[in-house]
This record gives structure tokens, sequence and C-alpha cells, in this order.
């Protein structure tokens, strides 16, 4: 009998310890499965916007390593200061709270542990009654058996109840003190490490006085505190001054359109972005007022992005001018939206050209009526100024120069070099020909932005960052240090709006699309580079949206405001030491380095073997028989040199415009045969253009080609051949109009003085 009682005794041991055992050896999750906010902060770490969890809570995870010791030490202090000794329950603490409630009958006294705590709001246990206590002490011991102290340390504070719905260290210190954990104060220390012992009764409210049982409870817990550390005995002065408490409604809502850009990105719980907080709120400020005080005009938004052209790191971005404001779209992220740049393409057709020789800054370009096919491009002013350089022409931005010079570039040409670029949804090149030049390929600010960095970058485009951690890119080459350097160069002299100078250079240019539906300005200062784009999300026309006048006012209001805030030097022209580039005299009149009978000299920057050396051969020595006033072609007592100033003819007639009047040459004596003074410049044929494909119909209605060449100066007529047909004759500076079948053709005009100039002509069947 007693052995078979002795069975049943450990039969009755085994069916408890092994249940017990299997239960401590099954180790369960700990932080899994719990749902965290999301957190963005700024470059600086400063909080820029917190999510909420799924449960709607305010759960930020928080590493222990990143939690202020004193905050540590205190939570310690107020709910278990033997933690780290135990094992997961405190007996001793347990028989004095037992004796304490049930035998003397005095205040009620709580004996958990840490532990029993974690286990308590981690699995939801109601450890009022006696069943749920012991519940609870099982669960902290099975915790205890699989995670380190530290763990569990860690565990508690990202899980604690802090009042209302905000749960965890983390979220509690940016909530209620907008700080880091690991930068709050002894007082405000204090004050959380209390909150979780009752946070219905103690969680201090939003601009109110601190609750009575928050101050006993705090007070009581720095008594205890000076007691560990007495040398913080004189810290009691803090205690008794206000406590600045935020609450849930002033948690930052900065950079908004990064902030959803990041957390869309990425699975990230913390994100540090690149983001200057104060740049960043300065520049949502400034966008906002300047779109309200414009509204009268039309005007409805404003986006904008400046990034480190050091880094490549976004600083600040705003992607309207207010995100709350639904009327304008708000939400919709501006520097994302594809519009047409207008001119601000235009500095990228000038650097191909100084790259491929075909210009250098002083070069002289034609600002004279053109035409292309179907395309008949004018100035934004409606006017032409003849000849003018190649760096006036940028700064003035006009179109003509720009457009002559793109038909000029080879490989590669401006579409290449956006395609190149990385430029998105770039069409088919035949849908802009060279309108591309006047902003015909839609781009985003982000991706103008980028190719103006590029330009500070010595000719390295880099992708941008908005993350600190991002992945480093050694980018591409898009341009020569030397195209690059001498590009914003050109841009440099570019006078600000309403005749505002500041020591600080700044490399800009603006920009009008097409209808007047975007305003753009870009440009490089210090070491950032920065896009501003003024306009309706909808697309709608306004005659306000000028570049000038809408755009640069708004750019220039940022550049200062950065200015103020991080003070900028010039980086860009300390590069020219570096670069392979040389300053050279040339004429200023005509862009040549022969400065043979030129009235006024200039300095330009010149690549050497790079560079144009070719003559425009604008000045030239006459000789003229004084007695008749006419060209002589023989030496005689009564006959002198007299130099002239000969443009081609579509200069010479923008001149004449323009009211500017040259000197004429005088006509040939009667000594000179009709071969004489073929010294001047032959013909350049303006239309066609080998770069434009033509079309051709089969009927009556097929519009006709024009023929039009820039003769020189002492040019009467020219005669044009398509092959060697001979199709007609023109007078200097005039058209001719050719109505062709499909095919290709070789174009040449014979000036009368026996010059000729040559082209392609591709012409196709219409469709």
């Amino acid at each position: 009998m007693k052995r078979v009682k002795r069975r049943i005794f450990i039969a009755c041991v085994l069916a408890l310890l092994v249940p017990a055992a299997l239960f401590l050896a099954w180790k369960p999750q700990l932080l899994e499965g719990t749902g965290f906010s999301r957190a963005v902060f700024a470059r600086d770490g400063q909080l820029l916007r917190l999510t909420l969890a799924g449960d709607q809570a305010y759960r930020l995870f928080t590493p222990l390593s990143d939690i202020s010791p004193q905050m540590k030490e205190a939570v310690l202090l107020h709910e278990d200061r033997h933690f780290y000794s135990h094992v997961g329950v405190n007996p001793v603490s347990m028989l004095r709270a037992f004796f304490q409630t049930y035998v003397a009958g005095g205040r009620r006294l709580g004996a958990s542990t840490l532990s029993m705590q974690l286990a308590r709001i981690k699995y939801g246990i109601n450890s009022r009654h006696a069943g749920g206590k012991l519940w609870q002490i099982a669960r902290a011991m099975q915790l205890e058996m699989h995670y380190s102290k530290d763990e569990l340390f860690e565990a508690y504070l990202n899980l604690a109840p802090y009042g209302y719905n905000i749960n965890g260290i983390g979220a509690a210190s940016f909530i209620y003190f907008h700080k880091q954990p690991r930068d709050l104060t002894l007082p405000e220390a204090l004050t959380l490490a209390v909150l979780p012992q009752s946070p219905a009764r103690r969680a201090p409210e939003r601009g109110q006085p601190v609750k009575p049982a928050l101050n006993d409870a705090r007070n009581r817990l720095f008594a205890r505190w000076v007691e560990e550390h007495p040398e913080d005995a004189s810290r009691k002065i803090f205690f008794a001054l206000p406590l600045t408490v935020y609450g849930t409604r002033d948690l930052p809502f900065d950079a908004p359109h990064v902030t959803q850009d990041l957390l869309d990105s990425s699975d990230a719980q913390r994100l540090t972005s690149t983001i200057n907080i104060n740049i960043q709120r300065l520049a949502e400020k400034v966008l906002r007022q300047y779109v309200r005080d414009r509204r009268d005009t039309g005007l409805q938004n404003a986006s904008m992005i400046l990034v480190n052209t050091q880094t490549m790191e976004v600083e600040s971005l705003v992607g309207s001018s207010d995100f709350h404001d639904a009327q304008i779209e708000g939400q919709v992220d501006g520097t994302r939206a594809r519009r047409s740049p207008g001119s601000t393409l235009k500095p990228f057709i000038y650097a191909l050209g100084l790259q491929q020789g075909i210009i250098h800054p002083a070069s002289i370009l034609g600002d004279a009526p053109a035409s292309y096919g179907s395309y008949t491009p004018d100035n934004f002013e409606r006017d032409f100024r003849g000849p003018i350089s190649a760096r006036n022409a940028l700064r003035f931005s006009r179109n003509i120069p720009a457009i002559r010079l793109a038909a000029q570039l080879k490989s590669p040409d401006l579409y290449e070099f956006l395609k190149k670029s990385g430029i998105a949804q770039l069409r088919d090149r035949k849908t802009y020909g060279l309108s591309i030049v006047l902003g015909g390929a839609e781009v985003t600010p982000r991706e103008l932005v980028s190719l103006y960095a590029m330009l500070a970058n010595d000719g390295v485009e880099k992708p941008l960052a908005f993350t600190r951690n991002a992945q480093k890119d050694d980018g591409k080459t898009l341009l020569s240090p030397e195209a690059a350097f001498m590009t914003l160069d050109m841009m440099a002299d570019t006078p600000r709006p309403y005749g505002v100078q500041d020591p600080l250079k700044v490399y800009w240019k603006t920009g009008t699309s097409n209808g007047f539906r975007d305003a753009w300005t870009a440009g490089v200062f210090g070491h950032y580079a920065m896009v501003v784009w003024v306009g309706n999300f909808s697309g709608k026309s306004n005659p306000a949206l000028v570049g000038l006048h809408a755009a640069a006012p708004l750019f220039f209001v940022l550049a200062d405001a950065v200015q103020g805030i991080a003070p900028q030097r010039d980086l860009i022209a300390a590069k020219a030491k570096h670069l392979n580039l040389r300053k050279t005299s040339i004429c200023a009149t005509t862009g040549d380095l022969s400065l043979e009978d030129c009235p006024a000299r200039a300095g330009t920057w010149f690549i050497p073997g790079v560079s144009p050396i070719a003559r425009n051969d604008v000045y030239r020595k006459i000789l003229v028989d004084a007695d008749t006033g006419k060209r002589a072609c023989r030496m005689t007592p009564a006959t002198v040199w007299r130099t002239y100033e000969v443009w081609p003819s579509d200069l010479s007639q923008a001149l004449q415009r323009a009211g500017i009047n040259k000197q004429p040459l005088p006509p040939m004596g009667e000594d000179c045969g009709a071969a004489q003074g073929a010294e001047g410049q032959a013909p350049v044929i303006l239309s066609p253009q080998p770069k434009i494909e033509y079309h051709a119909r089969i009927d009556d209605t097929a519009e006709a080609v024009t023929f039009t060449a820039s003769v020189d100066g002492d040019v009467q007529g020219v005669s044009w051949f398509v092959g060697n047909t001979f199709i007609g004759q023109a007078a200097a500076g005039a058209p001719l109009f050719w109505r062709p079948q499909p095919g290709t053709y070789n174009v040449r005009a014979i000036d009368d003085r026996g010059r000729s100039g040559t082209t392609v002509m591709k012409v196709s069947l219409a469709q």
C-alpha cells in the first residue's frame, strides 16, 4: 500500500513539474508582434514626424543605450531597485507587501518587480486576484529564463504606459518634452519615472499645472534620489519651477512631403532624414507667406528644393505652399511634378557648346529672326539684338542664339544629354525638335536641381540623398570640369530682380513655360543648389507666371534666408586655378582672339586646344578711292585704307531694326572684277537644317520649305541649288521657297562673290 501511495505521489509531482518545466523551457516572444510607431528625424535628431502604431497608440521603440543613465536609474529606484539581482520575483518584497496589506491592514503595497510588470503589460494579465498574480509570477520567471536583464529592462521601458495613448519612454519623451530620451533633465526623468505606476492620475496635461498626485510622487522619488546622490540636493530648486509639458497635439509635422516619401519607401521604424530643420521651417513659412501675398495676381502655389552640392543631401524640400490646403491640392508634392522648365535648360546648351569647342564665353552669336521648318521661334521680348556674346545671350536668356547654338551641337546634343542625365519619361526625339531648347521636354524640380548641382560638382551628376545613411554614389560625368565652371561663370553676372545685390555670388537662371503655366528659378550659391517653382498644380495659364517676376524674387528671399541661417562663401570662383583654363584677351565686339583693328578689348576664359580660334572677319581693311568713294582693287595715289565693321546679312538687318546702323561697304569700283572681294564670309545656311526632318504631301496643299542664308555684308544676292539643279535666286537675307518631294538632298547657296555654303535636307512623306 505504501508503495502505491509513493507512486501516486511521484506521479502527481511529475504531473506538476513536467508541465512547469516545459512551460519555463518554452521561449516566449518579447517585443515581436508589438506594433510600434514610426519616426522621421531631421539631420540633427529633432523629430519631424511620429506616426501612430496599429493600435492607435504612440509607441516608439527606443534602445536601452539611447536612454539617459539618470532616467534608467530613476525607474529602477522607483520601481525595482533590486532588478538586476533577483530572478523575476523578489520574495522579501512580496512578504513585506503581504504582511502590510493583509496582516497589518495598512496601505496596500505593491511587490511587482519590473519583470512581473512587463509580464502583466505584455500578456494583459489581471493581477488583482490571486490566480492572476500567480500567472504573472510564472510569466515573469519564464521571461527571466530566456532574456537578459537588459533585454527585459529595454522591453519594459518600451511598453510601459505613460498616460493617454502614450506607451514607452521614447514616445513619452518626445510628446511630453520634445526631447530624445537621452537628453532628459533630472526633473523630466523623475516625472516620467513615476507615471507608469498610476498613469491615469498622474499624467500631465498640456499647458496645465502639474497634478498633485504627480508632484507628490515625483518629490518622494527625488528624496530617495538625494539619498543615493547627495550631490544633487541643490537641484531641489528646479523641482519648484513650472514644468513645461506638451501634448500629442503639439507633435511636429515638418517637411510632410519628405517624411511621407521616406515612410512610404522604407519599413524602418526610425529614419534620419537629411532635412535641416531650421531651414525647412523657415522655407515653409516663406513659401506660405509669398503665395498668400500674391493671391490677388492668381498665384496659388509654389515648391522648392535645396540640395547641399558637396553631399547631395536634400536639406529642405517644400512640395506645396500649404500642405493642409485642399483647394490648392497641398498634399501633392510639386517637386515630383513634371513641368515645362522654360529657359532653365539653356545653360546646358551653352555648356555643351563650350565643351565641344563651338563657342567660348565671348563668342558672338546671332540674335536675328530664324525659321526651322514649321518652327519659327521668337525671343521673349519679341525683339532681336543682332550680334551678341554667348555670355550675354545666356545672361539675358535670348531664345534665338540658344536655338542656333543647339542646332550646331554634335554628340551629345541637348536631347542626348538629358537622356544620359536620367531625365525620366522623355518622349521620342522627333516630338521635340529644337523646341526642347525652350522647355519642350518636361522635368521635375528634383531632376533640375540635380543638373544644377552637377555644374557645381565639376560636371559629375550624383543622385539626391534624403537619408543620412544613404549609400554614396560616385555619379556619372556629363560635362568636363572646364565646361561646367565656365557655364556657371557666365551666369554669375545676371542682375538680381529689383536691382538688389548681395556680396555672395549667385549663379542663376529663370524659366517661363510656354503659355505662362510655370515660373522657375534655378541656381547655385555657396555649397547649395536650389530650384524654385511657382504656378498652379492644375496647369492653369496666368500672365503673372514669368520666371523673372514670379519665381526669382522667391528664390532670392530663400537664398538670403539660408545665408542668414547657414552663412555661405563662394566655392565656384576658386575652381578656375585647378582647371585647364586660361584667361585670354579677345576683341569685345567680335569675340575673336585676333585684336587687329579691334576698337575694344575684353578678357574671357578659354580652354586651350578646345575653344574656337577661327576669325569672324568682321573688321576689314578696304582699299577705297578717296575721289570716288568706291572700293578700289589696285593702289593709286588717290586710294586709302579704311576699316569697316561688316556683319552677316541677318545680323546686320537685326541691328538696323534695333536702330543701330553701321557704315555700309562702298560699292565696287570699275577696276574691280566680279570675283573681287571674295575674302569675306561664305554663306551660312540657316534653313533648311540637317537635324530637322521635313515633310512633303502628294497634293497641292504641301507647304514649301524656306531657304534662308546668312551672307556677308558685301553680298547683294544668293543663288540656290538642290543637287546640281538651280532652283532660284534671292536677295541677300531674303527667303526662297521650294516645294520638295520625299528624299535626301544636298542644298547649296552661292553668293554673288562666288562663295558657297552647303547643307543636307531630309524630306519624308507626311503621314
